[in-house]
């Protein structure tokens, strides 16, 4: 086990180069569900438009860290957060922050596809209703051009009206992408959007997030190494709450600078 001395780094460890533009900046960052502290002083630049992996053990604080990217933790009772996060250098936790709006700027797919119990058409409008547009022909070409984003529309072009319930679990997962990219985010966050699927659902879901990275910067959650190898730009390694060891991907997997980043993506534990 690691020890606590030996989790600790310097904040310097964790910024990009110079030429690399940064999205998110987190600075100092503790999280606590009610007296148990999830995050330890997360320190972490991540670029923009590119694909950052979180990985580490079950339980090592990395899905708590995506959620508070766009404040989804708050919806859980006696959470706390210290410490600050910025997008475009604006403090996402400031009182004057929007989080109707945060949350349309920072998508967010999850680990279980979650289609809504209607139409495919109406999954995808869901987000741009709530923003002001419910004029169907305003609608039909934000609809589309999602489900394109999302290499959908060729699947199901000719049955919108159809329930979202009815399409496979791959195709779930990929409607409720073209949701999230159809309220104009800047950042998409995943948690394990694969993990529940088939190899051939996960080998299209990759190659999604591939195409994504040149329009939106993509923060993923994965317990897969090799996908994580595939997939991303930058990786950040977390192990009990605390960011272990972060930078470019091929750097993490072939030359770690710590020593139990290396025992994790070689398999000795976790």
């Amino acid at each position: 086990m690691v020890g606590r001395e030996q989790a600790t780094v310097t904040e310097e460890a964790f910024r990009l180069p110079p030429e690399q533009e940064v999205k998110i900046r987190v600075r100092g960052l503790d999280f606590h569900y009610g007296s148990t502290q999830a995050l330890f002083g997360i320190n972490l630049d991540i670029p923009a438009r590119q694909v950052t992996a979180l990985i580490g053990p079950s339980g090592c604080g990395k899905s708590t860290f995506l959620r508070t990217l766009n404040r989804m933790n708050e919806i859980i009772d006696g959470t706390r957060l210290d410490g600050r996060i910025t997008i475009d250098g604006v403090d996402i936790y400031s009182p004057e922050t929007d989080v109707i709006d945060l949350r349309r700027r920072v998508g967010m797919v999850f680990q279980k596809s979650n289609p809504f119990p209607k139409p495919i058409f109406d999954n995808v409008a869901y987000g741009p209703r709530i923003h002001g547009i419910h004029k169907r022909e305003q609608l039909v070409p934000v609809v589309e051009r999602s489900l394109k984003r999302a290499a959908l529309w060729g699947e199901v072009s000719d049955r919108l009206d159809q329930s979202a319930m009815r399409l496979s679990g791959g195709q779930q997962q990929r409607l409720c992408i073209a949701r999230a990219l159809a309220v104009d985010p800047e950042i998409l966050l995943m948690d394990e959007p694969a993990s529940a699927l088939d190899p051939k659902s996960t080998a299209r879901v990759e190659e999604l997030i591939q195409e994504l990275r040149e329009d939106y910067t993509i923060v993923i959650v994965t317990h897969n190494m090799q996908q994580a190898a595939r997939v991303s730009d930058y990786t950040a390694f977390f192990y009990e709450g605390r960011l272990i060891e972060f930078g470019p991907t091929e750097a993490i997997f072939t030359n770690p600078g710590k020593k139990h980043t290396e025992d994790y993506v070689t398999g000795r534990f976790g």
